[in-house]
Formats: structure tokens, sequence, C-alpha cells
């Protein structure tokens, strides 16, 4: 199999809507991020994550206009992680492709695994708030076109044969990927066993884009 160059793989990194902010708004998302490990974000007061920073109620204002704005933050700073350490995996030279597409799936399981409470948050949340819907739709645009680009990539090198439209194929991959790893992460009754989350999703992924699972 013909490995990819490492422009033609679904990395990268997105383009924030909000730039690193200072100190005080860290504490503030840290301090979210904690809170919510124990209760839902409705549940949680501006004045506690006020306080939790070390900051006033008024001064919270200045960072953030409300806790919605906080949960976007966090959301895109989960992102932002998800595509660092996938970017990081994809430095060098793996020996084949599926050992690039498992470490683009592993590295999302791995980073939204470790934010669990937020990333059950979103589920939850992206439903009621357009915002934060939008802020999702867009983040899974940026997936799905760079996705779609290494499948049409992949057939170009000869690797993986013609099929169906190369973006079709990647929405509905990626829908599995969220769909699976969401059942995983909420400890839903019908789910993949926690070790096998990966090679699974490796092994549909691999049969849909190549024809064959991987060795």
């Amino acid at each position: 199999m013909t490995a990819a160059s490492p422009t033609d793989l679904p990395v990268g990194r997105r383009r924030r809507s909000r730039p690193h902010g200072d100190a005080r708004e860290s504490a503030i998302l840290a301090t979210a991020e904690r809170l919510l490990a124990d209760r839902p974000l409705r549940d949680i007061s501006i004045g506690e994550l006020a306080a939790g920073a070390g900051i006033s109620r008024p001064s919270f204002y200045f960072y953030f206009g409300s806790k919605e704005d906080v949960l976007i933050a966090l959301v895109e700073n989960v992102v932002d992680e998800a595509e660092a350490t996938v970017g990081r995996l994809f430095a060098g030279s793996p020996a084949d492709q599926a050992q690039r597409w498992r470490g683009v799936i592993q590295g999302y399981h791995d980073v939204f695994g470790a934010h669990r409470r937020l990333t059950t948050t979103l589920i939850e949340a992206r439903h009621t708030s357009p915002r934060l819907s939008a802020v999702w739709a867009g983040v899974q645009e940026y997936w799905v076109d760079n996705t779609a680009r290494a499948i049409e990539a992949e057939r170009g090198h000869g690797s993986a044969p013609a099929g169906i439209p190369a973006r079709d194929l990647a929405t509905a991959l990626l829908l599995l990927n969220e769909r699976v790893i969401q059942a995983d992460l909420a400890g839903e009754p019908a789910t993949v066993a926690r070790d096998a989350v990966v090679p699974t999703l490796l092994h549909l992924w691999h049969t849909a884009i190549y024809g064959v699972p991987p060795a």
C-alpha cells in the first residue's frame, strides 16, 4: 500500500473563533470543567465560575458574556487539543496507511475521553444551543473536508479503489465515529467494549476505504 504524504491526511489546526486568553480566562475554563464533573452546566452559577478563578462576578463578564460562551471556549480548546495530538501522531512516516488512520481514530478517542464530562455536555447542549450547534457543525465540516481529501489522495495514488463520492464516505465514517465514541463515553447499554472501540472503528474505516480489512 502506498503511504500518503502528511499533507494528504486529515490533520491540521482549525482556525479558532476566538484567541486564547490570559491566566484568568484559563482559570474560568478550568473551574468550569472541574465543576462539570459533578453537575450539569445549568446548575453551575456564574458566581461559582468567578470565585473559582479568583475574580469578582462583574469581572467574569470581561472574559465571557455567558455560561454558553464558556462552554463554547471549552469545546474549542478540546478540538484544538485533538488536532494537535493527531498532528504529532503523523509527524513521522508510518509503515502503512492503516497506522495513520488508527492514529486519527485513537487520537480523537483519547482526547475526548480525557474530557468525558465535557464531551457529554457538548452532546446534550448542542441540540439546545444554536451557537454551540453552529460551532460543532464547523468542526464537523472541517473534519469531513480533510478526510474526504485524504480518501481522494489514496484513490489517486492507486492505494484505494474508486467508489462512492469521497465526501459522502467521509461524512458517514465520521458520523459513525461520533456515535460509537459517544456511546462509549456515555456508558450506554448498547455499546462496543471500550478496548474494542478503536480496533472496531479502524476495521470499518479501512474496509470502507480500501475494500479490505487492515492486515
